[in-house]
């Protein structure tokens, strides 16, 4: 702990140099230091050239507690973990959040090595109930995951986490049933994956997969939506990354929206019922 401490000065040191490091977590205009390191950042790396450098998210509420969101350069996402009274509390926290990851994600562990490969793999398996040949198994979910991580070797997690996030996604949403039928080749898996761009065209094509998904089976879009709100909050409150939740809220509740508009697509149920719930919660 006191090696990781040590590590997290002398970055601050590097890349905030006016900063005093004991001072940084508890300064109140953490949003101006964050945005200061990402710019510092770029000016040393040339690190994510063509994106902007910090953005930030209100969500609309009549009164607190208030949950503000920050997305930082390569599409990683933090929020709030603690109750705010005002959005600027909200934003100033959620800042601090980002804050804390950007300097961590500095620390060589967080550098896509072979190490870090193998435990990632490893991890993988045992929560896909797989086996360690499925990483040599392109058409799998683990050999997929194993060959995106190699063709990113030396890039950070941070880095690397807009990739990870449509890779979560299309499995997610099962978009990737063609590539598992196919006897796909390693360079064949990262053109794949690396044709996809995290925009509003992929979110629409998303909403329009659960759009008919809610047609084959009535409810199952507010059932998704429930869960994904369920899973952003909790994971915002323990102040891990965001972007797979938040991501997943937004399609759903795209796909929801046009679900609203057009009373035929499934017919009324309980679950219907439920989901016209969640338009007026929308």
């Amino acid at each position: 702990m006191d090696r990781t401490l040590e590590s997290l000065r002398h970055i601050i040191a590097q890349v905030l140099p006016h900063r005093d490091p004991a001072l940084v977590f508890k300064d109140l205009n953490v949003v101006s230091m964050l945005q200061e390191f990402w710019e510092s950042k770029q000016q040393q790396r040339a690190a994510f050239p063509s994106e902007g450098v910090v953005v930030y998210e209100s969500l609309p509420a009549p009164g607190p507690p208030f949950v503000s969101y920050v997305t930082l350069p390569g599409g990683s996402c933090f929020g709030n973990f603690q109750c705010c009274l005002s959005r600027a509390e909200a934003r100033r926290d959620a800042a601090k959040v980002a804050l804390i990851n950007s300097l961590f994600n500095e620390l060589p562990s967080r550098r896509i090595t072979k190490e870090f490969i193998m435990e990632s793999v490893q991890e993988a398996v045992a929560s896909t109930s797989g086996t360690l040949d499925d990483a040599d198994d392109p058409s799998t979910s683990v050999g997929a995951y194993h060959y995106m991580l190699e063709a990113n070797m030396g890039k950070t997690m941070l880095e690397f986490q807009e990739l990870m996030t449509i890779f979560q996604l299309l499995h997610w949403n099962g978009s990737l049933k063609a590539l598992r039928e196919t006897k796909c080749s390693r360079q064949e898996v990262i053109s794949y994956y690396s044709q996809y761009s995290l925009d509003e065209k992929m979110r629409s094509h998303m909403a329009l997969d659960w759009i008919m998904k809610e047609r084959e089976s009535p409810g199952i879009v507010s059932q998704e939506l429930r869960m994904a709100l369920r899973q952003l909050e909790e994971a915002r409150k323990a102040g891990q990354e965001l972007r797979f939740y938040k991501e997943k809220k937004e399609i759903l509740s795209l796909a929801l929206t046009q679900i609203c508009s057009d009373p035929d697509t499934s017919s009324p149920s309980d679950d219907q019922l439920s989901l016209t719930a969640l338009c007026g919660y929308h």
